[in-house]
């Protein structure tokens, strides 16, 4: 008998089986509480790095233009880029942050971001600013959603509303001052330091995010063990799945099929 309770490799009758511990959900978090302040000073920063790049480019395109010589269809991309992306992959980071984890992919998010952000401060041409502009729109992607994902996670169910208020509120401010803070920026030092003011700004998230944060993720979308058989006569698949009953999972029991298909999704609940 084995204890497939832990995460790792298991071979039984020829059947490969690959235990993956399901994540619970994570504790509650109350409103007001140092614990829900963390929570949401890293998501509030996190989403509002995100309208803020969107916004406070506008302000610095004359410079940034005469700079490095952009006619207007590249000032146009440099706005449209980050946007295209964000908007055309945001629906698959919060897909990915559901299986693999909010907190895990809002991380790599903010971490992207602020490499893209690097990148956009150092960039000697239109050309490569386009680029990571574009960048920059993937990891906003990725974060955008596991911050509102994370606080309807985190917080318990009579305190969602208030922090999602809050959060609404707050990256409302963010995007309000883009326009003051990117002029400030562009006359007081470069248009270079609207993008590498995201720097500091992502580390803080990223360490408050580590620390406070509590990972969570959706555990009905991906089953806590899959066994793997190829079939000496097809290439179908047969899969069983693990589900947790109290505190110890049990494995369902593998059934035979005779289906023509390439593959076949078998299982039976052992909870039921």
């Amino acid at each position: 008998r084995r204890d497939l309770s832990r995460p790792g490799w298991y071979r039984s009758r020829g059947v490969l089986l690959v235990a993956v511990p399901l994540v619970d959900t994570a504790p509650a978090v109350r409103f007001g509480t140092p614990a829900g302040r963390w929570v949401l000073a890293a998501m509030v920063m996190g989403s509002g790095m995100v309208s803020l790049d969107a916004t406070v480019v506008n302000v610095a395109l004359p410079r940034l233009g005469a700079d490095l010589h952009a006619d207007f269809a590249g000032l146009q991309w440099v706005v449209n880029g980050y946007t295209l992306t964000l908007a055309s992959l945001i629906l698959i980071g919060g897909a990915l942050g559901d299986r693999l984890g909010r907190r895990r992919i809002f991380t790599i998010g903010v971490a992207w971001f602020a490499l893209a952000s690097l990148m956009c401060g150092l960039s000697q041409n239109v050309g490569m600013l386009v680029a990571a502009r574009a960048l920059q729109g993937v990891g906003g992607a990725l974060l955008t959603p596991g911050s509102l994902a994370i606080l309807q996670a985190t917080f318990r169910p009579g305190d969602r509303a208030k922090a999602i208020g809050a959060w609404s509120g707050l990256g409302a401010v963010t995007t309000a001052i883009g326009p003051l803070l990117g002029g400030y920026l562009v006359d007081a030092a470069s248009w270079r330091w609207i993008f590498l003011l995201n720097l500091p700004l992502a580390a803080l998230v990223i360490w408050i995010s580590v620390r406070h944060v509590p990972e969570t993720r959706d555990t009905s979308i991906a089953p806590g063990l899959r066994a793997w058989r190829p079939s000496p006569s097809s290439s179908r698949v047969d899969i069983i799945r693990c589900c947790r009953c109290a505190s110890s999972p049990r494995v369902s029991s593998l059934r035979q099929t005779s289906s023509p298909c390439s593959c076949t999704r078998a299982w039976r609940p052992c909870c039921s």
